[in-house]
């Protein structure tokens, strides 16, 4: 009885870690591609008016990479694009990899977000963004960010 429901647990276990559907909210396969800078940034023109944008996981920041064996140069060359909210410095940490999803751009079928946590000086409390490699979207600077000068 005890390797029965050993068996059934890790079966709902295995079957409940990647969902069918994805619940990302802002993939868009017609975004433009993303545009480098002389600095190897991204040019980045946009904000985002979406206080979820970046900060929830249903709403990442979707830097699609064509090629996910070097998956953080696009997240380092986004990163590098941005600053505090009134041009400070940022420094940043990747936290996690979570939430995993279904996607056709991954040989698992499967891909997952990386979390960062970012901070600038004078700053209260340190902000975390969820990026995601596999899918394309508009590229925009999270609420309360800029953009760096150059």
């Amino acid at each position: 009885m005890k390797k029965l429901t050993l068996l059934i647990v890790l079966l709902i276990t295995a079957t409940s870690c990647v969902s069918t559907k994805s619940t990302l909210k802002n993939v868009d396969d017609n975004a433009p591609d993303l545009v480098l800078s002389k600095n190897n940034t991204f040019i980045i023109k946009e904000y985002s008016k979406d206080k979820k944008y970046g900060y929830n996981p249903d709403y990442p920041i979707n830097i699609f990479y064509r090629n996910t064996k070097d998956e953080t140069l696009n997240e380092v060359r986004f990163l590098n694009a941005l600053a505090g909210p009134n041009g400070e410095k940022i420094t940043y940490t990747r936290l996690e990899t979570c939430c995993p999803f279904p996607t056709k751009r991954s040989d698992m079928g499967a891909g997952f977000l990386n979390v960062y946590e970012l901070k600038w000086e004078g700053q209260k409390k340190p902000i975390t963004l969820y990026l995601n490699i596999y899918e394309k979207g508009i590229l925009m600077v999270p609420m309360g960010l800029s953009v760096k000068k150059e």
